[in-house]
This record gives C-alpha cells, sequence and structure tokens, in this order.
C-alpha cells in the first residue's frame, strides 16, 4: 500500500508522542461533511464507522455546530455550582424524549456506564433493602460498556483486562441472549440491584439478540425488582433503526444510558436517564462532573436530538440498513471469504471466514480505504459497517459495490 509522505508524517508524530492505547487505520483525516470525510493528502472516503456510531447526524451538521458555536461565544462553563440558562432545557428535552422523569448529565459513555451503576447500587441498599456492600448487578459476556478500571472488572477481553487489577467486585457474568441464565441468576441470589445489557452487541461484533430476549428480561427483571439497565450508547440516537434498540421490544429501561450520537460527535455529552423513585437516591455530593451538564453540552444535546427527529433519521437507518443487508446477502452465497452480514438498522457487520487472530479483516479494511470507504474490524475477524444516518440510497448502493468488489478482489 502506498503512504503518502504527509500522511506518514502526522503518524509518525504521534507514534512517538502519543500513547500507543489504539491501532488506527493508517489514513489521517482533516475535513468531514455529511457521510464523507477526507485526508491530509486531500483524498475523499465514505465514513462507514461514523465515530464508533457517534457522527449519526453525518460530520459537521450545519444546525449542531450553529448551536455549539453560538453557546461558546455566550457562555461555556459554570460548573455545577451555580445554575446555568441552558441545562434544565436540555433536561426537560431530553426527559420528554425519551420518557423518563429526569436525566443526570455527564461527558462520556463510560463516564455515564459508571454513573448507572452508582444509582443502580445506592437503589438498591435505599429503595430494595440490600445488605450495604453486597449489591450485585449482572452483566453479560463479551459485553463493552467501556474502559475504566471498575467496567474492565466484568469485562472477558484479555487485553482491556491483563495488568489493570485487582478487580472491582460485585458482578456476576452470564451469556448474552439466555434469558433463562437471568432467570437462574435473579432466582437463586437475592441481592441483586440490576442487569445491565447493550440490546445490541457492537464492540463484540454487532451481535442482535433473538426477537423476545429484552422483553424476557424486562419481565424477570420486574418480577425480581431488579433495575433493567439499559447500555445505548452505541445502539442509541436512532442508530438501529428507532430512537432506541430497546423500542423494537416496547420495553422501557429503569435506567437508561446514553452517549455519542446525543451530540452528534461534536462535543462529549453523555446522560443517564431514570424515574423519581430511582433518581431520587442521587443527593447532593453523591456525584458530580465540573463539565457535565455544562452549557454547551446542553445546546449541542438539543440541538442533535432535534436533528435527528426533524430529519426522520432513525426511518432512514430503518431503510437503508435493510437494503444494505438484502444487497450484502446478494453477494455474499457466492463468496468463501465472507460468511454473513448481520445487524438492525445502520449497525451492521460482516462475519470474515477466517480466525480472529488473522490478518484478513484488518487486510480487508486496507484495501476498502484504498478504495474509498473506512471501516474497521472488530475481535479480529468481523468487520462494522456503520455509516452515518443521513446517508442516501445512492450512496448506500456506491458503498455496497466497494465493498462487494473490494472483497472479490481480496478472494481471488
Amino acid at each position: 500500500m502506498k503512504t503518502l509522505a504527509k500522511t506518514n508524517n502526522f503518524i509518525e508524530r504521534e507514534e512517538k508522542y502519543g500513547a500507543h492505547n489504539y491501532h488506527p487505520l493508517p489514513v489521517v483525516l482533516n475535513r468531514g461533511k455529511g457521510v464523507f470525510v477526507w485526508d491530509v493528502e486531500g483524498k475523499k472516503y465514505y465514513d462507514f464507522l461514523s465515530a464508533y456510531s457517534a457522527v449519526n447526524q453525518g460530520h459537521c451538521h450545519p444546525k449542531i455546530i450553529e448551536a455549539m458555536i453560538e453557546q461558546a461565544q455566550t457562555l461555556t462553563l459554570t460548573s455545577r455550582a451555580f445554575h446555568n440558562d441552558k441545562l434544565g432545557e436540555f433536561e426537560q428535552y431530553a426527559s420528554e424524549t425519551f420518557n423518563f422523569d429526569k436525566l443526570l448529565p455527564m461527558n462520556t459513555g463510560a463516564e455515564a456506564v459508571e454513573t448507572a451503576i452508582k444509582i443502580c447500587r445506592k437503589w438498591g441498599y435505599e429503595k430494595k433493602g440490600i445488605p450495604e456492600n453486597e449489591a450485585q448487578i449482572v452483566v453479560c459476556k463479551n459485553n463493552f460498556h467501556g474502559r475504566t478500571s471498575t467496567i474492565i472488572s466484568f469485562s472477558n477481553d484479555p487485553v482491556a483486562r491483563k495488568n489493570f487489577g485487582p478487580y472491582a467486585q460485585g458482578f456476576l457474568k452470564i451469556e448474552y441472549n439466555n434469558s433463562e441464565a437471568l432467570r437462574e441468576v435473579l432466582e437463586r441470589n437475592k441481592n441483586i440491584a440490576g442487569f445491565l445489557v447493550e440490546p445490541i452487541q457492537g464492540e463484540a461484533g454487532v451481535y442482535v439478540p433473538n426477537d423476545g430476549y429484552l422483553k424476557e428480561c424486562k419481565d424477570l427483571c420486574e418480577k425480581h425488582n431488579v433495575l433493567f439497565i439499559a447500555d445505548e450508547v452505541q445502539t442509541g440516537i436512532a442508530r438501529t433503526g428507532r430512537m432506541l434498540a430497546v423500542d423494537h421490544e416496547n420495553v422501557k429501561p429503569d435506567i437508561l444510558i446514553l452517549g455519542k450520537a446525543i451530540s452528534g460527535g461534536v462535543y462529549p455529552v453523555s446522560a443517564v436517564l431514570a424515574d423519581n423513585d430511582i433518581m431520587e437516591v442521587i443527593k447532593p455530593g453523591s456525584h458530580g462532573s465540573t463539565f457535565g451538564g455544562n452549557p454547551i453540552a446542553a445546546a449541542v444535546g438539543m440541538a442533535a436530538l432535534k436533528v435527528v427527529q426533524d430529519e426522520k433519521l432513525a426511518e432512514n437507518a430503518m431503510v437503508m440498513g435493510g437494503l444494505f443487508r438484502a444487497e450484502l446477502n446478494k453477494f455474499i452465497p457466492n463468496c468463501n471469504l465472507v460468511g454473513s452480514v448481520r445487524g438492525k438498522g445502520l449497525l451492521n457487520a460482516i462475519l470474515i471466514n477466517d480466525t480472529e487472530e488473522s490478518s484478513t479483516a484488518w487486510d480487508i479494511c486496507i484495501r476498502l480505504m484504498e478504495n474509498g470507504l473506512l471501516a474497521k474490524p472488530t475481535h479480529g475477524n468481523i468487520i462494522r459497517f456503520a455509516p452515518p444516518l443521513t446517508i442516501t440510497k445512492d450512496q448506500l448502493l456506491e458503498c455496497v459495490a466497494i465493498i462487494r468488489e473490494t472483497i472479490k478482489s481480496m478472494a481471488q
């Protein structure tokens, strides 16, 4: 692969001065608009990762950027020591959008997950009556909820876990997409406060559970007085064809975790939503963030949510996602390099017929990059495809052609 001098200069500087905690594709981007990004050499690409589903509304959406600039020129940060005139408006707008009583604002997805864990535990002690320090939270194997020291304590990923111990206690792991496993653990353990789950496991390879799984889990949680906590940091904000992935089964979580696309990818914003009987366990001093709920975040969050609704991005994701899978399924049966395509809405992945340790998926992504489309492997032999939800039919079909022809060339 030919890498140009300007690109190399940027990469070499990162390698020298930056920690090596990522392994990016060898492309250096400096501009984005809608579904497209451009590198420092001026080459144009389709973005089929969307910053891990943060840029659902497309790169640099003018309404979101306008909201950010206007607020940045007025008031940027007060901390929560004082009120500001934007936070309450954002909290009301988002709470009413997702049908919850209250919102607790944070900055990143991992922070929001940590917040949900704290709320769940405190609720368990103060409302359910679990003996202090004995609360358990059930999680699923192969989960990805972030990389804080608490969260990696219940991860299966050896790279995320190894040599970061000692690990936090209080988590029970069960199989994903197995409501019977949840039933068994809830029946034998009375100290469970919550069940934390991704409606679709994104980082694990876009694993979509069986129809009815989420509803069965929610019913079990209600039966045993356990909080159902939905981590929709990646799947939320219209990515899967509904505003939330749990909406496909008409499930309302007890605690909802949002991040990424709640800001359209232009500013770090995350949120935890719950009704009053749960959120009231949080008192002054029990949780906080200097930047959480800052005026820019509030203005950006409102604008980003309005764009999703006004432009009917959930509906577009549903239609375009169905078309994407249908077109790839015409090609896959005649290709021994790809095993299957799976997903919901515009969160999709293809399974490469090779081992997780192989470089095949990475090599395909390099070739896709050369052909003008950016995607990234996950778990070695799975390639995730998640373009901005603003993509049109003609653009999507052009991308399918790029993917099809690239894989054909690799299979020869």
